[in-house]
C-alpha cells in the first residue's frame, strides 16, 4: 500500500468511530481549522480553482520526486475536504497521486452527505490534484 492509500484508509477508520453525521461534519471542519493558512502569493485569481460553490485557492508545486499541494477555501466544510485531499495526496509522488483513487470519501459517507454544488467543487479539486500528477 502507498503512501496516499495509507493515508486515506487512517480517514476512513477516524471517520468510522463516528456514528452521527454532525459529529462527522464537526470533525471535518476541526480539520479544516487545522490546515496552516494558505500563503498569501496563492489568494490571486490564477489559483482560484473553477467549478466550486465557495472561493477555492489551489496550487502544485514539486518538490524533488514529489508534488506539495496548497489549498485554502473561504468555507468550513471545504476547507474540511481540502484537509482530506491535502493529508492523502500532498508530498506524494505522481504515480502515488495516480494510482489512488478518492474511493475513501464515498467510504466515509461524503458522497451522500455532500449538496450537489459541492460534489462538483470537489470533483474539480480531484480533477487539478489528479491532473498536477499527469
Amino acid at each position: 500500500m502507498n503512501r496516499a492509500a495509507a493515508a486515506a484508509a487512517e480517514i476512513v477508520d477516524e471517520f468510522s468511530f463516528l456514528d452521527d453525521w454532525e459529529d462527522r461534519y464537526q470533525l471535518l471542519i476541526d480539520l479544516g481549522r487545522q490546515l496552516p493558512p494558505l500563503p498569501d502569493i496563492y489568494h490571486k485569481d490564477e489559483y482560484q480553482l473553477r467549478g466550486c460553490q465557495s472561493v477555492v485557492h489551489f496550487a502544485a508545486e514539486r518538490e524533488g520526486d514529489e508534488i506539495r499541494f496548497h489549498a485554502g477555501s473561504d468555507a468550513a466544510i471545504v476547507q474540511g475536504l481540502i484537509a482530506l485531499l491535502i493529508r492523502v495526496y500532498s508530498q506524494r509522488t505522481p504515480d502515488e497521486i495516480l494510482s489512488t483513487d478518492a474511493q475513501f470519501l464515498a467510504e466515509i459517507g461524503l458522497d451522500s452527505h455532500l449538496s450537489a454544488t459541492r460534489k462538483t467543487g470537489l470533483a474539480s479539486m480531484m480533477s487539478a490534484i489528479k491532473a498536477s500528477a499527469g
